[in-house]
């Protein structure tokens, strides 16, 4: 480890009141991974982010800003966008190149490397036939023109293509420290860096250090002079740290004590409304599930308005649709037709649904709930197990660690799976992709429809937005009325940010990079 990131950690570590420059974040939840093309989560994307840096990258408000790219042009049919590339380099020395790009790029959507999330990026000129190895990584339509200038081509115009590339999976990644170090290319002092910080030191399940990166091409504007990111799954003992002074930032405080802060804590409370979804994965391979009377009778018996605003009650909506409302290019979303009805109407025509499919008071249905380590999921997953009885359905609950939980779904051991999807850039594509069948892992419960995967697929060859947004709406009536996945609320953030920190800014993506961010005094 190099002597100023030991002696950074040292003072991280030993202190708790803060340390002049250095940032300490609550994060809900461990990394699993450092690799952009590995992680899947928002609470790797916060660390990763602060390191790595793609063509465009959120400004301070969260809107699309320059990144590695000064500017870019676009061809006058869409399909083609040149992006020039500033000068900067890697942490380590090397000139950050249109050709790392390339390689990023191939090595993110084919082999081993392939992210969960390359289907985003089909929309690059035979981008699906390279993820499925029908043609090999040199066909995707990345080139460089010159080591500082990066042509992509698409199959359709993507107006929201510049958003798509803030994505973590778009991040690049260091060829030179891969080719050197294998697997082990993201350990301390092995982990270049093009972003404003880059990794000082790593202990698995408890925290991540990171440091100043000097090398960064805006280094002088970067007030930290560091940040330290601390998994903390158990949100009520974060927020004791929080209050006692130990963080500067909690990510996700426990929704139940938010009336207690806004009367004790107001300046500190940052809730606002974002692009996110919180919604029961059902596994379709489950024989009762595949009924879609089951299904439609769990999703009539909850009673969203509660758990919105009792059982959470920090801006949450209740969700009716797969698509949050005020989504861009996107209109009204389509929504279950009984989302007015009273709950106990529902209940009564549940129960008959069950019956229908042969489960009722003396045959209950025995189903497993799986759900992630928070007490925020935790009070929805007690609260969904109450309403269900009311229906004859028995459900047990089962609690894991968030990584833990998020591997049993995407292997497909759980009945249903309370999960969190949030939007990384503002197109209703983002929560449609969730159905299609080749959505692979982020297809939680392994859903497949020909309709549904007609329909989505027709929407993106669609350059005209309102034609698209009318066949992703047509698939998500679609998806509402099978109730594919059960959608329960959509999200607010919810986050506690210290009197000292600066440059804090709500945004629908809830996204706040660390390198606009200060601590006065006497950082400011």
């Amino acid at each position: 480890m190099r002597r100023s990131a030991a002696a950074l950690l040292c003072v991280l570590v030993a202190l708790p009141a803060a340390a002049d420059g250095v940032l300490r974040v609550g994060n809900p939840g461990h990394p699993a991974s450092l690799d952009p093309h590995r992680i899947t989560g928002v609470w790797e994307n916060r660390i990763v982010g602060d390191m790595l840096m793609g063509l465009t990258t959120e400004g301070p408000d969260g809107a699309v800003s320059a990144g590695a790219a000064t500017d870019w042009s676009v061809s006058a049919d869409g399909l083609r966008y040149e992006f020039t590339l500033r000068p900067h380099r890697w942490s380590d020395g090397p000139p950050v190149t249109a050709e790392d790009f390339v390689y990023s790029f191939r090595r993110m959507m084919s082999g081993d490397t392939t992210s969960p999330y390359a289907q985003f990026f089909w929309v690059i000129e035979n981008g699906r036939a390279v993820t499925t190895g029908t043609l090999p990584p040199t066909a995707l339509g990345v080139e460089a023109l010159a080591s500082d200038r990066l042509e992509i081509r698409l199959e359709r115009r993507t107006p929201y293509f510049p958003g798509l590339l803030m994505h973590f999976a778009a991040f690049p990644v260091p060829r030179h420290a891969i080719e050197a170090h294998g697997e082990d290319w993201t350990d301390p002092g092995r982990m270049p860096a093009n972003g404003a910080f880059r990794l000082a030191a790593r202990q698995p399940n408890d925290h991540v250090v990171l440091e100043k990166n000097p090398a960064f091409f805006a280094a002088d504007d970067v007030r930290l002079e560091g940040v330290i990111y601390f998994g903390l799954e158990d949100r009520d003992a974060a927020l004791l740290r929080f209050r006692a002074g130990e963080l500067d930032v909690l990510r996700d405080f426990p929704a139940g004590r938010t009336a207690w802060l806004e009367d004790n804590l107001p300046e500190a409370v940052h809730a606002s409304p974002m692009l996110g979804l919180s919604f029961l994965a059902v596994n379709h391979a489950r024989e009762a599930l595949r009924d879609e009377r089951v299904r439609q009778a769990l999703s009539m018996a909850i009673d969203r308005r509660i758990l919105a605003t009792q059982v959470l009650g920090s801006g949450e909506r209740p969700a009716w649709s797969l698509v949050p409302p005020g989504t861009a290019h996107y209109a009204a979303p389509a929504q279950v037709a009984w989302r007015d009805e009273p709950l106990a109407k529902r209940q009564l025509r549940a129960r008959e649904l069950m019956a229908a499919a042969g489960w009722h008071r003396d045959r209950p249905l025995h189903l497993k709930l799986r759900y992630p380590l928070s007490d925020n999921d935790r009070r929805v997953a007690i609260a969904m197990q109450s309403m269900w009885r009311a229906i004859f359905a028995d459900v047990t609950l089962e609690r894991a660690e968030t990584a833990v939980h998020y591997a049993a779904l995407q292997q497909g051991d759980f009945d249903l799976g309370l999960a969190s999807w949030l939007a990384v850039y503002d197109d209703p594509q983002t929560f449609t992709l969730l159905l299609q069948t080749d959505s692979g892992p982020n297809n939680l419960g392994d859903y497949s429809d020909a309709d549904y995967d007609r329909l989505t697929d027709e929407a993106s060859g669609r350059g005209d937005m309102s034609e698209r947004a009318k066949l992703l709406r047509e698939a998500e009536a679609l998806a509402m009325q099978t109730q594919a996945l059960i959608p329960l609320y959509h999200h607010a953030s919810r986050n506690l940010v210290g009197p000292r920190v600066v440059g804090w800014s709500d945004n629908l993506l809830d996204v706040n990079r660390s390198r606009y961010l200060g601590l006065s005094p006497p950082y400011d």
